[in-house]
Formats: C-alpha cells, sequence, structure tokens
C-alpha cells in the first residue's frame, strides 16, 4: 500500500504526516488566485449562455469538470511544497538495541533461520555491514547496545552471544539514553521480541523518554504465533507438604497446531516417574488446565520436574518442561482433639493415624462435668485442668479439633483464643459433627461461627431431635482435592465415593459461606437440597473446616465394606495431614521463588512471632545459607519497618543445585532459638523459551507513548529514511517541490478525458 501511495504521491506517507504545505509561486498568491477567479468566471459564463443541444444537467457536468481541471493547473502553478524538518547526515546519534537473550535464537524466521540470522543481515557491522546498518550508518553515527538483564555497549555483534536469561526492556532504554546524553541524539532502535520477564513495569522509563521528546523505533523479531508447539506455561504446588502425602499440582498447557491431539504429562522425581495424567488439547488451542496427582513419598528438599514429553514438528524443545521444589517434612505436627462425649469416632480416629509418624492427635475427652481423659500428651501436666486457657498453650498445636461439645462450655476469652488460633496463629480448625455441635450446640452468634466455613441455620441451641441419613458425594471441586482422592485415578476415586454406605448427621447445616468452598455433599429424606458434608476456607492466616457428619466410622465398620478397605485411615490421615500442613511456626520464611540462576540476587523474607503470635520488631534474625555442596554462609536479615515482624536480606548463590536456607531468630534476654526452613534451586533460567512469540502489543507501546514507530523484517528497510524524518536532535528544513507529483497530471488527463468523453456521449463535440 505504500508503494501505491510513493508512486502516487511522489513521496512516502510520513513526508505527508511531518511536512508543512507551503507554495512557492514567483507571483504573489493574490494573483493567482484573482487569475483564477476570472478564468472560473469566464468558464461559468459560457457554459451558462449556451443552450443548443444541452441540458441543464450537461451544463453542470461540463462547467464541473472544466472548473476541477483549471484548479489542478492553478494549483500546481502555485509551486506546492512540503516543508519537511530533516535530521542534518552525520550530525547527529542513533543508539541501536539488540535483544541478547536466549529467545533470539529461536528459528521461527523460516528455512530454519533464527531471530539472531535475520538480526546479523539487517544490523551486523564490520566488512560485511548489514543492509539497515549501512543505511544508518551514511545519515548517523551509530552505537549499538546489547541487553539482556544487564545492558553494555558494543562495538560489533560479534560480541553478542544470545545467551541472556532474562530481558529488560526499560532498564536498557534508559542505559542507552543515560550512555549518549550528551550528544544529539535523534533516537532510540529497540531490536526485540518484546518479551520482557523482569517483572519490572515500563511506565517509568516510558514517562521519562516522552518527557525528554526521545523517539524509540521498536523492530519486532519473530512470530505472533507458532505453527506447532506445546508449551508448559505454569506449575502450581505446595511450597511444603508432610512425607508421604498426596500432592496435586495445576498446571497450564498452552499450544498450537495440536488441537485434538492427547499427550501425556509426566511428573519426575530424581527421574523416576511418580505421576502422569493424560490431556487432550482442545481445538481451539486455548490454554487448558491439568491436575497431576502424584505422592511426595520421600522426605527432605524434592526437585520435582514436570514435563510434556516432545512431540514431532515442536519449534521451541525447551518450553515442555518445568521444575519446582517442594519440602518434604518427616517432623510430627501436633493436633488437639476435644471431644465433649464419649464416641465411637475417637478410638477409630486414633487408630486410623496411629501409624502416621508426622501426625500426633491429643485428644481431651470429656467424661463428665470438669473430668477429662487425656490420650497421647507429651507430659503429665498437659491438658491437666481441661481445654487450654492460655493463648501460649493453645498455640503449641498445628491443629484443633471440636467434637459434640457446646459453645456455653468456653468461656469468652476461650471462644475469642479460637478464633486467633485460625485467625493469628495460622492454625487449622476442624469442626465435627454431633448433638453438640454448630447450630444445635449453640455456636451461632460466637466469635467461632465467624470461621466456620457454612452459615449456622435451621435450629436452636440444645435442639437435638434432628437425625438424618446422608449419601454423601463429591462436588466438582472435591473430586479435584488431595484430601478426598481415595484411589489411584479420578475415575476410581469417583466411583469409590458412589459406593459408600451412608452416614448419618444430627446438624441442620446452610450454605457455604461466599469465598469457602463445599469438597462433599450429601442427600437424605430430611433435606430439601443438598447438605454440606464437607467445607473449608481460609480464614486469616489459617484455614477452617466443617465436617458435619457424626459416624464417620462406620465407612470402616459396615458390613459392605470389605475387612481389608482403608477408606476411613485413608480419609482421616489425608484429611489431618492437609489440615495442618501449612500452619506456621514462630519463624515462617517466604522467598519470591523457588528457582534462581546463579549469581542472581534472592531476596529472603522472614516473619517472626512471639509464643501467642504477636509480631517481634526486636528480634536478631539470620539465614544461613548452605550450599548444594556443603558451604555456608549467614546472611543478616534486618526489620523492613514495612511491616511488624517482617525481616529481609539479599544473598547470590553460585553452586548449581539445591540450597538450604535455615533461618535463626532469638529474641532479647532469651537463649530460645526459632527456626524455619526453606530450600532453592539454584540452576539456570530457561524463561526466556517460554511464551517466546513477538510481542507486538508491547512493542507499540513503547513506539506509540515515545513518538516513534513499529517495524517488522517486512517493512525494516523505511526506518533509516523515517529517523531522519522523525529524529530529535540537529535539523534543517528541506522543501520537497508537489507540483509534479503524478497525482496532479493523472487527475488532470482524468478530467479532460472525462470532459472530452461526455462531449462525445452527448453529441456536443
Amino acid at each position: 500500500m505504500e508503494r501505491i501511495f510513493s508512486f502516487f504521491f511522489k513521496y512516502r506517507p510520513i513526508v505527508f504526516q511531518e511536512g508543512t504545505l507551503g507554495f512557492g509561486a514567483p507571483v504573489p498568491g493574490w494573483v493567482l488566485l484573482v487569475a483564477g477567479a476570472l478564468v472560473l468566471g469566464a468558464t461559468a459564463y459560457t457554459y451558462a449562455r449556451a443552450r443548443a443541444n444541452t441540458r441543464p444537467v450537461d451544463r453542470i457536468v461540463l462547467a464541473g469538470l472544466r472548473t476541477g481541471a483549471v484548479a489542478l493547473l492553478l494549483f500546481a502553478l502555485a509551486r506546492p511544497f512540503l516543508a519537511v524538518p530533516t535530521v542534518v547526515e552525520q550530525q547527529n546519534f542513533v543508539g541501536v538495541l539488540i535483544d541478547d537473550s536466549r529467545s533470539m535464537r529461536v528459528a521461527d524466521e523460516g528455512e530454519g533461520l533464527t531471530r539472531a540470522d535475520l538480526v546479523r543481515h539487517a544490523f551486523g557491522t564490520g566488512e560485511e555491514a548489514g543492509e539497515i546498518a549501512a543505511a544508518l550508518a551514511e545519515r548517523f553515527q551509530v552505537r549499538y547496545f546489547g541487553f539482556s538483564a544487564e545492558t553494555g555497549r558494543v562495538e560489533s555483534l560479534d560480541e553478542l552471544g544470545w545467551e541472556g536469561t532474562h530481558t529488560r526492556v526499560g532498564g536498557a532504554l534508559e542505559h542507552a539514553r543515560d550512555d549518549l546524553s550528551t550528544v544529539p541524539l535523534s533516537g532510540l532502535v529497540l531490536v526485540s521480541d518484546g518479551a520482557d520477564n523482569s517483572g519490572e513495569a515500563l511506565s517509568e522509563a516510558l514517562l521519562s523518554l516522552k518527557a525528554q521528546r526521545l523517539p524509540v523505533y521498536t523492530v519486532g523479531m519473530g512470530h505472533e504465533k507458532f505453527e506447532r508447539d506445546i508449551e508448559l506455561r505454569r506449575v502450581g504446588t505446595p511450597r511444603r507438604v508432610l512425607e508421604g502425602a498426596a500432592v496435586v499440582a495445576d498446571l497450564v498447557v498452552a499450544h498450537s497446531g495440536y488441537g485434538g491431539e492427547t499427550v501425556e504429562v509426566l511428573v519426575e522425581d530424581g527421574g523416576v516417574i511418580v505421576g502422569r495424567e493424560e490431556v487432550e488439547l482442545p481445538a481451539a488451542e486455548e490454554p487448558t488446565v491439568v491436575r497431576v496427582h502424584f505422592t511426595a513419598a520421600a522426605a527432605g528438599a524434592r526437585r520435582f520436574v514436570f514435563r510434556v514429553p516432545l512431540q514431532d514438528g515442536e519449534l521451541v524443545t525447551r518450553n515442555n518442561e518445568q521444575a519446582a521444589v517442594i519440602h518434604v517434612e518427616e517432623n510430627r505436627k501436633k493436633i488437639l482433639y476435644f471431644e465433649g462425649e464419649p464416641r465411637w469416632e475417637v478410638g477409630f480416629m486414633r487408630r486410623a493415624v496411629a501409624d502416621d509418624p508426622n501426625l500426633q492427635l491429643v485428644v481431651l475427652q470429656r467424661t463428665a462435668p470438669d473430668k477429662y481423659m487425656r490420650m497421647n500428651v507429651d507430659s503429665a501436666t498437659d491438658l491437666l485442668g481441661g481445654f487450654p486457657t492460655s493463648r501460649e498453650e493453645l498455640f503449641r498445636y498445628r491443629g484443633l479439633m471440636l467434637g459434640s461439645v457446646e459453645a456455653s462450655h468456653f468461656t469468652h476469652d476461650q471462644l475469642r483464643m479460637i478464633a486467633d488460633f485460625v485467625g493469628q496463629r495460622g492454625g487449622g480448625f476442624l469442626m465435627l459433627g454431633g448433638r453438640q455441635a454448630f447450630a444445635e450446640g449453640g455456636w451461632a452468634g460466637t466469635p467461632v461461627a465467624d470461621v466456620l466455613p457454612v452459615e449456622l441455620d435451621g435450629a436452636t441451641q440444645g435442639d437435638t431431635s434432628f437425625y438424618s441419613p446422608v449419601k454423601v458425594g463429591l462436588t466438582r471441586a472435591g473430586s479435584a482435592h488431595p484430601i478426598l482422592r481415595l484411589a489411584d485415578t479420578d475415575e476410581a476415586s469417583e466411583e469409590h465415593w458412589s459406593e459408600l454406605p451412608e452416614l448419618n448427621t444430627f446438624n441442620r447445616v446452610g450454605r457455604v459461606k461466599p469465598g469457602a468452598t463445599a469438597l462433599l455433599t450429601g442427600r437424605g429424606d430430611r433435606f430439601s437440597g443438598e447438605q454440606v458434608v464437607l467445607a473449608h476456607q481460609r480464614y486469616g492466616r489459617g484455614v477452617s473446616m466443617a465436617l458435619p457428619v457424626e459416624n464417620l466410622w462406620w465407612w470402616q465398620m459396615a458390613a459392605e465394606i470389605p475387612l481389608e478397605d482403608l477408606t476411613h485411615e485413608t480419609f482421616w490421615r489425608q484429611l489431618l495431614r492437609w489440615l495442618v500442613t501449612d500452619a506456621p511456626g514462630q519463624v515462617t520464611v517466604a522467598l519470591a521463588s523457588d528457582r534462581v540462576a546463579p549469581g542472581e540476587p534472592l531476596e529472603v523474607r522472614a516473619t517472626v512471632d512471639d509464643e501467642t503470635y504477636l509480631r517481634i520488631n526486636d528480634g536478631t534474625v539470620n539465614a544461613h545459607v548452605i550450599s548444594s555442596i556443603g558451604e555456608e554462609s549467614v546472611v543478616p536479615l534486618r526489620w523492613t519497618v514495612r511491616a511488624d515482624g517482617e525481616y529481609s536480606g539479599t544473598f547470590s548463590a553460585m553452586e548449581p543445585g539445591l540450597h538450604e536456607i535455615r533461618v535463626e531468630a532469638t529474641r532479647p534476654g532469651t537463649d530460645e532459638v526459632m527456626t524455619d526452613v526453606a530450600w532453592i534451586s539454584v540452576e539456570e533460567s530457561q524463561a526466556e523459551y517460554f511464551e517466546a512469540q513477538m510481542r507486538p502489543a508491547s512493542l507499540r507501546r513503547i513506539a506509540e507513548e515515545t513518538g516513534g514507530r513499529f517495524y517488522t523484517p517486512a517493512n525494516l528497510a523505511n526506518l533509516p529514511e523515517d529517523i531522519s524524518y522523525t529524529g530529535q536532535g540537529i535539523t534543517v528544513i528541506q522543501e520537497r517541490d508537489l507540483w509534479n507529483m503524478p497525482i496532479l497530471f493523472l487527475l488532470l488527463m482524468a478530467l479532460v478525458g472525462a470532459e472530452w468523453a461526455f462531449r462525445r456521449m452527448r453529441g456536443l463535440a
């Protein structure tokens, strides 16, 4: 289209956009206007007097054609021109920034050419200068920069290795601007695919460039869409789990060109496949979420690899795999179970978790008013007076379960303390069904009711008349949750759930609260709809669950349940593990990522609480970093001031492999050392191979906001001339004649020819 425009109008569109119209006739303009008016007046008078064989419409058409031809002649005689500001050759500088990251190695330019190959062809320097480089050198003093995570001046493209593991576009633009701030600068040329994975916002850099009126000309390399490629775009896993826990990983698989095909997603631990899932790729080529189940069988820091085997014809071969570091813990988590009356479930639950080395179920069972039976306590004095009366005593536990016990048994301070156990301490809380649980136990209106994931309605305090069998079934969310997986596959697990016998409930439970999730529901004769059987929600730092059924042990003792069936044991073990897995200790370590590149700085953040889980600002906190080869370094963490109890420090790891980060905190005047552990994997980043398509929207934004232009290899040849017209620096005004444009001659011939043809058609010639 631009070639056609240039053919008719003599110049490219940019000349008209940047130029100002002027006239250079040797006589004053008013003389031409008077002469034109006289000629047009004579034409109109002549045609107005003509009568023979003419109609009014004939005279109007002929007069219009003659007037148009005269106007074109007068316009040409006025010697029109465009006054275009143009940079002075060799008096201005241009900075060319070349993307030096690994994504430039992607061979999506046809015939096996990579993006880097095209860059060499266009911008190559030295004896074999590229076409664009040579054209720029004729007009400007050119300075080249290579950029990825860092930016530096280069004399030749041979200095670029396209090895960068991250791309910082904003930082590169600011570096080049500052480097060339002392010379007349016409503009910057950014050659990249536009993918910025630094996590930094471009807005500040663009505002600065816009304020200085420094245009950026962006050159997009690569295709917006790959013909055939599969990408494992994202992996979501928990950071820590208990040893032997069932783990669910959420993966996002994107593709192009493989719609309708079925591929496998594999999970590997140390080269051993521990999980797999088949997924049919959607025909619409939209990203799809895949849930993969596997077991974290071995304790310690585990680097799990998730991958889709390479398929025939894939363009990028290094974006099918992602890794995640999971800390598989083997320490015991203490759970306090307070039961208000003798019930079968206590014994069955204890047997279910007795062999689990990661769970310690401490049972406090009321046998009579102010009399309690204690089981599995650490010492003879634990829980001697019944349910804890202090935050320090209660907050030693990671989980809390309440059975059939009425709310009036607790003081208001204890009720508030239970709510704080979840919201502030971050513990896991479960209310189990029973005669004195939920609304039937008077829990509505208490601080604990706010914690529960279900509404308490439909009953009054002390009402024990309600009783109903419940046939339990999975919800859609429940079928994907790890605590409810009872078989190796989703299909087998759902079938097993459908075969379980009915349970019983004494509790009327309303709908789940906004933000809560129902995992199990049930139907019974006394329900108009579905009854919530298991629901959970996040509450503050912790999690709460509601399980309003009374006889889960029936899943072990019912006649139709085989003797070797472990449904009851598996359910309780998985539920209690999940309940306490994320319950924090007094020190909690948080890392921005579980993987970093060698030498890449990593911020370590930690929160520190006292024994009542109130934040501490005066602690001594250090991170002990133990490398993969056993070398230890100490990184002091300082209070950030941004938030109470938050400490931060930064270090860089050079040795590849898994690194342990052990944070130790002490308080003034005490010898107690509080600790938490996190792990990172130091490895080469593959980020440049993910979402590596060219980003035209980002590149256009950079160009438009700074006054530059966006190019692709198809129109890149226009770049040197465009900078000459739109760039800043030292400029002169050049006049471009318009009187001899081909379009004027063609229009004049068309008007004269149309007049002659009309006369012949009407018999007037």
